[in-house]
């Protein structure tokens, strides 16, 4: 093992950018060996996510070299994989707005660009989705967008996705990390190397193009849908995604009827109106709904910074009402089915997370529709509906809580531009019926139709991970000699699954049909009541999430069970004031 003296000589060996070889000298300089143990101590972890860290010199943060590194393993990963292929197929590369996000681009094309491997640039911001779907289009192997989505305004993030424009799944996570790990010596530092002339041959700069096909793909969400007046309210929440959101509105009429928040307009990388920059947050549409008071206008949508999340808000009797991300999903659903052009419903499928509502399951057992769970994130979800479809179904539709919505057909991931415009053409299509609904009303008519959910969702701060495995453990044990607790309050434990030591109580075999992780904590459980939760150790952030719902034939009655449930939890199993765990 390295002292850290050596670590920090390596870094300054390795690493050639001026401000970032200053920050470690300082460091080194004051004596701060705790710092640089944060810094230098442990490597950023490579993992289905990507990498995301904040910007700052060292090898668990993101930084120059850190992207050249983890490029160059990425760069012979797929080399490895498409020995045939790579070098023509090439990759995509796409940047936000986010400070460095450009920098850190043209250092990623300049690893592949040296290795021979073609380069389709993308040479202004993008939204997120964008990069897979030019994967799509162009036919590349893979695809890298630099972007922290929502994340605070020091971090930064390396997302990739593979040639079925998913983001990456197991194997390729753990092959890429051990790549990277064997390419850990920079060859190229030069930034401006995708726009010298001689390597004209081994770049393209597609946007133009793909940009006028996505514009395209977008139109056949709202083919059909009545043309009825609306006007709304929108904000990019300082990102990227105005302009493509213009033109997508362009394209259904609604261009003029649209109402941009302009203090949130322009891409700003510092976020100034917004303590963080996700819509979810309490506070952060406040500036929208403000601007829709002014103009008299009943409807919010927002997008994240990085454009692939979608958020909705309606003025409900003189009071603004934030629809969840459930809540979202639901009708996203049910405007699925009724639209769904097929003559057999049963070939039909949708697909959420196990953390997300089980409403959508609910509506599949009453209508004869296909559904499917999967593991937390879109890349779970978007390699299982085409899988799906590869099977004969048409996995048109998935969703999480997290406020992330995929039509299939136009990106297989999350996209809160496609999902703005699925959304719109839902508010056409309410707004022109015979009796006409709003979303509000309309959520309402399938509550009473396939029964009220209601969620009770929180989080603990955990120290670490080694603390929240601890937490975990002691839940465990609380089984006894049975191989999990039996009761939670005055519930009865009905089904245990847990993703994490591999066992599922409702299965013949005690076998989970979920992927099992050891390295993440996970445990879904059903109780008796209607009551179902997932807790889990969230991969991106220090906390313990969990995620309850009740089912019931009333709101009042769904929301009290969830309550308790969720109150439950904390007192018998989490027990913060003996756990150390600490509540926000």
């Amino acid at each position: 093992m390295p002292t850290l003296d050596e670590l920090a000589v390596k870094w300054l060996e390795m690493d050639k950018n001026a401000r970032t070889r200053q920050e470690i000298m300082e460091l080194v300089k004051a004596g701060n060996t705790k710092e640089l143990e944060l810094r230098l101590g442990s490597r950023i972890a490579f993992g289905t996510a990507g990498l995301r860290a904040s910007m700052e010199a060292g090898f668990s943060r993101m930084n120059d070299l850190i992207i050249i590194q983890a490029t160059q393993g990425l760069c012979q990963y797929v080399i490895s994989q498409f020995p045939e292929t790579a070098f023509s197929r090439g990759v995509v590369i796409g940047y936000d707005h986010r400070h460095n996000s450009e920098r850190f681009a043209r250092l990623a094309a300049s690893a592949f660009i040296v290795q021979g491997v073609k380069v389709h640039f993308y040479d202004q911001r993008v939204h997120t989705p964008m990069v897979p779907f030019g994967i799509k289009q162009l036919n590349a192997v893979a695809g890298v967008m630099i972007t922290a989505s929502h994340n605070p305004a020091k971090d930064n993030g390396y997302k990739v996705y593979w040639e079925n424009a998913c983001q990456i799944i197991p194997p390729h996570d753990k092959g890429i990390a051990a790549s990277i790990e064997k390419n850990l010596e920079p060859v190229c530092w030069d930034a401006d190397l995708v726009d010298d002339e001689d390597a004209e041959g081994s770049v393209s700069r597609p946007l133009e193009e793909i940009r006028k096909k996505y514009l395209e793909e977008l139109k056949k969400i709202h083919e059909g849908v009545p043309q009825t007046d609306l006007k709304f309210v929108y904000t990019p929440m300082h990102g990227v995604g105005l302009s493509i959101m213009k033109e997508a509105a362009r394209g259904m009429g609604l261009l003029e009827k649209m109402v941009v928040v302009e203090e949130q307009a322009r891409p700003d990388p510092d976020f100034p109106t917004v303590k963080f920059p996700n819509p979810e947050e309490k506070g952060a549409l406040d500036l929208a709904m403000a601007t829709a008071d002014e103009k008299n206008i009943p409807y919010v949508l927002a997008s994240d910074p990085d454009a692939d999340r979608f958020a909705f808000a309606e003025k409900v009797n003189g009071t603004w009402r934030v629809l969840t991300g459930n809540q979202l999903g639901v009708l996203f659903g049910a405007y699925v089915l009724e639209n769904y052009k097929g003559t057999d419903k049963s070939k039909l499928a949708m697909l959420c997370s196990t953390v997300s509502t089980q409403m959508l399951s609910a509506m599949a057992e009453t209508e004869g529709f296909k559904f499917e769970e999967t593991l937390t994130g879109f890349k779970w979800l978007g390699n299982q509906a085409l899988r799906l479809q590869s099977e004969g179904f048409d996995a048109e539709y998935a969703f999480e809580e997290a406020i992330g919505y995929m039509q299939t057909e136009i990106v297989p991931d999350k996209d809160g531009i496609s999902a703005a415009v699925a959304f719109l053409s839902l508010l056409r299509n309410l707004a022109s019926r015979p009796e006409p609904l709003t979303p509000s009303q309309y959520l309402e008519t399938l509550y009473e139709k396939y029964g009220f959910f209601e969620n009770a969702n929180a989080y603990l701060v955990s120290p670490s991970p080694d603390h929240t495995a601890k937490v975990f453990g002691e839940i465990r044990a609380l089984g006894g000699e049975a191989a999990y607790p039996q009761t939670l309050g005055s519930r009865k434990v009905l089904k245990w699954r847990d993703l994490t030591v591999g066992y599922d109580s409702s299965t013949p075999d005690n076998k989970p049909t979920l992927p099992v992780d050891p390295s993440a904590q996970m445990i879904t459980v059903e109780l008796e009541g209607n009551v179902r939760f997932t807790v889990r150790g969230s991969g991106t952030e220090p906390k313990i999430k969990f995620y309850v719902e009740c089912k019931a034939g009333s709101r009042e009655e769904a929301k009290k069970g969830a309550e308790e449930v969720a109150k439950d939890l904390k007192e018998e199993w989490f027990r913060p004031q003996e756990t150390g765990l600490i509540v926000p």
